[in-house]
This record gives C-alpha cells, structure tokens and sequence, in this order.
C-alpha cells in the first residue's frame, strides 16, 4: 500500500484547515508552455517548410515568442479576473439578499443542506449555525448556490506564470538556429526531435498533475503539437514559390 499524500492525525488536519486552500499556478505554467512551445515550433516549421534562411526562423521565431507570449499573459490575467470579479459581483448580491431578505436566505441554506441528508433538528442546527455568521453564510452560498471558488488565484502571478512558461519553454526550437554552421536542414532536424521530447516532457508533468496516465498525456501532447508542426510545414511549402518569387524582386 503506498503511503498517504498527508497526515490525517487531529492536529495535522487542523493546521491544513488553518491554513486555507492554497492557489496553485501551475497549470497556469504547463499551459503557457505547451502553447508557447506549439506556437514557436509552428513559426520554425513553416519557414523550414518555405526553404528559408535559419535567421528568418530565428527572428520570426523570437518575434512570435515575445509577443504572443505577452498577448497569451494579458489573456489569461483577464481570465482570472473576470473569474475573480464574477465572485465579488456575487459576494455584493448575496450580502444584499442576506440584509434584505434573510428569511429567504435562511431557506435556501436550509434545501441546500436537505439535498445533502440532513433533516430534523440537525438541519436546523446547520441553518442556525451559517445563517450567524454573514461571511460564512455568503462564502456557503457562493460555494453550495454559485459553484464560485471563494479562493481564486491572484490574475497578476496568473499571467506572469503564463508568461514566463511561454517564452521559456518556447524558446527550445529555435536553440539550434543560434548556430548557423548547422545549416537549415540540420537545424529543422534538431529542432524537431528537441521539440518533441519537449511537448512529450510537458505532457508527461500534466499527466502528473491532473492525475492522468503520464505516459498517455504525453503522447497526446506530442501528437498535438506534432500536428500543428505537420500543418505550418506544409503551409509553409505551399507559400514557398511566391516567398521565393518576393525574395527575388526585392533583391533586384
């Protein structure tokens, strides 16, 4: 029998309790990762597949990693914060409910809690208990009525996350056009086997912490992004004769 993720003695439990929900923003990391190394990849794929330069890749891909990364942060910290604003426009409905209409308060407790088991005196002792304290009375309708998470993730730490994930991990395909020596074609290669133990790396640790099967995520995240790679090579052959054709009339 393995062991358990934590202790379940008296104290333990309390000081977890105390302690409060802590936010995790680590999917905000993998998720930020997995599209800036997609993203990126996609860029290098198409100028490989359009037969251009390494230093084409290399500024583009740069390009692309800085400003979608900074588009997908913005994105994501308005994301948390309408989350975030959607529970405190809630927090000002049920307090105005609670002060203006308490009895109706009181019963929608009270049929929340009936869903659950509780009837008779236990029930009402539950009603008497929540409705005597206003905050954990709103933050039990949030949770039980709303479905709203009363501990949200901070946007700012969110998006910063999100960020620095992309560009970090976004960065690892466009590792070997820093050497031009390699050439285009070597380059492509690297880049391509880097990329694909990255989104199988990114997929394993998502495995892990969603509590998937590792192996299977990351296989699903490799066919993914090998997928994307696939597409942007093959826009990026199609596109070659006019890129070729615009090279040369701007050279001339």
């Amino acid at each position: 029998m393995s062991d358990l993720e934590h202790s379940h003695e008296p104290e333990a439990i309390r000081q977890r309790l105390d302690e409060g929900r802590r936010p995790s923003y680590l999917r905000d990391a993998i998720l930020g990762g997995i599209d800036g190394c997609v993203t990126t990849f996609a860029v290098v794929a198409s100028v490989a597949g359009a037969g251009l330069p390494g230093l084409v890749a290399l500024s583009l891909g740069l390009a692309s990693l800085i400003a979608d990364g900074f588009s997908m942060g913005v994105s994501n910290y308005q994301g948390v914060k309408s989350d975030r604003d959607a529970v405190e426009q809630a927090r000002r409905t049920e307090n105005h409910h609670i002060r203006n209409a308490p009895e109706g308060e009181r019963e929608e407790i009270r049929q929340i809690f009936a869903r659950k088991g509780f009837d008779g005196d236990v029930l009402e002792e539950i009603v008497d208990t929540i409705s005597a304290d206003e905050s954990l009375w709103v933050d039990t309708m949030l949770r039980e009525e709303h479905g709203l998470e009363v501990e949200g993730s901070d946007p700012l730490r969110a998006a910063l996350w999100t960020f620095f994930a992309f560009v970090m991990v976004g960065a690892v395909p466009l590792l070997p056009f820093l050497l031009p020596a390699l050439g285009i074609d070597i380059a492509f290669a690297v880049s391509s086997l880097m990329t694909a133990s990255t989104f199988f790396g990114i997929g394993f640790v998502k495995g892990m912490v969603v509590g998937e099967g590792r192996l299977r995520s990351g296989l699903e995240t490799l066919l993914m992004g090998g997928g994307a790679a696939i597409i942007a090579y093959v826009v990026g052959g199609v596109f070659e004769p006019m890129m070729t054709e615009m090279g040369l009339a701007i050279s001339s």
